[in-house]
């Protein structure tokens, strides 16, 4: 076994191009096996093996500057670096990140949940070594999907235009390898990389220009040709035209063609542009074939590729994704759109039943929420499905396109909350912050599986502009469901369980913590009121008034952070309205990056527990009798 002698990159440049191809076969093994138990992102990696392999191979990372576009395709590097030995841990609380991590090694420079950030930390990187004199590599790999960021065009343009010394590696696992592989592809590659022809070229030219009278129509004319014979002989002349040298196609899964095209690509002065074909999954025959479904996976059953999931209530995203389709079989003007992520928002069902009322952007959160503005505007009810964490990425567009004209759009934001595994990058728990402030958005989160299809009624019957429902990434509470689902007023929040100690106010999932406190408190002889308070913003008015009137003691409970959450906007509603001293705390998420674990663990990390919620009413009950007493 090679694998077990590989404890950093020096390792493996002691080793052979027919061992390379070895260790690749042992790598994807291992993590067939490893993640068949801890679950993560297993097609990505499987599909850039050879590339990773290769990649530490040639250069001397840390020193050469390797950065990945979405660290989930990183788990390779991360063996390759000294940290095999910790997969077991992988995406556990404390353990090995699913994405790459700064803290975790030195090999690790660009940390990166979100798409296409990679080619503008890498012109980072390359504008900061030549400020600073040196002389390293730098290398980011993107994947095709990631290109439609328009984070990603902007850098790609900026990169051509500077000509800095840096390798872009376009991982393209959507194209067939059969195209432009053979000889006349592999001598232009050679001869477009040749430090001899293109000091040749560049020689020719000058010589050219100097002729007097002629001299600069001849080099015109010379330039024209060469564009000419470029444009029918070479690929990627749209990389060509941007500043790039382009290197490719070349198959992203042979080791040799590897090795030579890198070799190239570090003889070139200026950007190279390397396009790898590779097969998401490969190695792996379930992967191979559905590599959407394997992209994330669950922990599954290697024989048979059985994804071993839990049995009980479905998931918010299954029961949104039903709920959906209903109401679009209702009403015609319903219309999806997703940047990217039609598995796991849930619309994949739906594109099957209305194919033409199915738009999926790619990764262009931007793009998509300004055309949802668009779609509104026009007559029809676009509903937005997104993850919270990708909301993020089109704050602009939301203020400005869509809030500011008031544009009838449905947010269907996905992942909202702790999501365990993914960790910090993918929490949806800023949404309630960056939403409530914007004017005229409505903003709303169920308390079940049931509540869910009777928000997403209300947003359907909702024309007065924005609204959004929030929902978590957990299995919903196996409640009854109402065959025909009545809209809420928007606006009206409810009391789920009455109790004259103290009330605590909630949304979601933070409902049954607050219910479980309350059997806690029960044992001290305390009734706790808890309050439903499914709309964060409108606030209910009329009810927090009444509990102002009550003066008792009140929590709030939120998944999500404490500056700028529903906490923030009940002590605004009552400093605007000049009632002070009322005993009000907030339980949050404080002002920190929660990491990966288990949803369970990232509440208790934080006391988002019933433990908390007790501790803290407990906690206040004296202080509201001392001030009864006059004490």
């Amino acid at each position: 076994m090679l694998l077990e002698h590989i404890q950093c990159p020096e390792d493996l440049k002691r080793l052979s191009a027919e061992q390379l191809e070895q260790l690749a076969v042992e790598i994807r093994q291992f993590l067939i096996e490893k993640l068949s138990v801890t679950g993560g992102h297993l097609a990505p990696n499987l599909g850039i093996v050879e590339l990773t392999i290769v990649m530490h191979y040639l250069f001397d990372s840390p020193r050469d500057k390797f950065i990945y576009d979405v660290g989930h395709q990183a788990y390779v590097h991360k063996m390759l670096t000294g940290r095999m030995g910790r997969f077991d841990t992988l995406r556990k609380y404390k353990g090995l990140c699913g994405f790459v991590k700064r803290a975790e090694s030195e090999h690790d420079v660009w940390e990166a949940g979100h798409s296409s950030t990679s080619l503008s930390a890498a012109m980072g990187m390359a504008l900061a070594r030549d400020l600073q004199g040196g002389n390293n590599k730098v290398v980011a790999v993107i994947g095709d999907g990631a290109l439609t960021g328009g984070m990603a065009l902007e850098a790609l343009n900026h990169i051509g235009h500077e000509k800095k010394n840096l390798i872009v590696v376009l991982n393209d696992n959507e194209m067939s390898i059969a195209p432009n592989v053979g000889a006349l592809h592999n001598y232009l590659g050679k001869i477009r990389s040749d430090k001899h022809y293109i000091k040749a070229k560049d020689d020719l030219q000058h010589f050219l220009g100097r002729i007097p009278a002629i001299g600069g129509k001849l080099a015109k004319t010379a330039e024209r040709l060469k564009d000419s014979v470029k444009y029918m002989m070479v690929p990627g002349m749209w990389f060509e035209e941007l500043g790039y040298t382009y290197l490719g196609p070349v198959d992203g899964h042979d080791i040799d063609k590897l090795l030579e095209t890198f070799q190239q690509a570090a003889n070139v002065e200026g950007p190279v542009l390397i396009h790898a074909l590779t097969l998401k999954g490969k190695g792996y025959s379930p992967a191979e074939a559905d590599s959407h479904k394997w992209h994330g996976i669950t922990p599954y059953k290697i024989e048979s590729g059985q994804v071993l999931k839990a049995v009980g209530p479905p998931m918010y995203t299954e029961v949104f994704s039903q709920m959906l389709i209903e109401l679009a079989e209702q009403d015609d003007r319903i219309v999806a759109v997703t940047p990217a992520m039609p598995g796991g928002s849930g619309l994949l069902k739906f594109a099957e039943r209305f194919p033409n009322r199915m738009i999926d952007v790619g990764i262009a959160e931007q793009h998509a929420a300004t055309m949802c503005a668009s779609l509104a505007m026009e007559g029809l009810k676009p509903v937005y499905a997104v993850y919270s964490t990708f909301l993020q990425r089109a704050y602009d567009q939301v203020v400005h396109d869509i809030c500011r004209q008031n544009a009838n759009v449905i947010f269907a934001i996905d992942r909202a909350g702790f999501v365990g595994p993914d960790g910090e990058t993918h929490h949806g728990v800023y949404d309630m912050a960056y939403l409530r402030h914007i004017p005229n958005m409505v903003l709303m989160m169920p308390k079940d599986e049931n509540e869910l299809r009777r928000m997403m009624r209300t947003a359907v019957d909702y024309d007065d502009g924005p609204i959004a429902v929030r929902y978590p990434r957990v299995a919903g509470r196996g409640v009854e469901i109402d065959p025909e689902p009545l809209p809420i007023p928007i606006g009206q929040w409810e009391t789920v369980r009455e109790g004259d100690s103290a009330v605590v106010l909630a949304a979601g999932p933070m409902i049954q913590v607050a219910e479980e406190a309350a059997e806690l408190l029960k044992r001290e002889g305390l009734s706790l009121r808890i309050v439903n308070a499914r709309f964060i913003k409108p606030l209910d008015a009329e009810m927090l008034q009444l509990l102002a009137e009550d003066r008792l003691p009140m929590i709030v409970l939120e998944e999500g952070t404490q500056h700028g959450g529903l906490g923030s906007a009940v002590l605004e509603h009552y400093s605007l309205r000049g009632e002070y001293g009322l005993p009000i705390r907030i339980v949050g998420v404080p002002d920190a990056f929660i990491e990966h674990g288990s949803i369970k663990e990232q509440r208790e990390e934080v006391g988002l527990t019933a433990e908390r919620v007790a501790a803290e009413v407990s906690g206040m009950m004296p202080r509201q009798r001392q001030r009864a007493t006059g004490q």
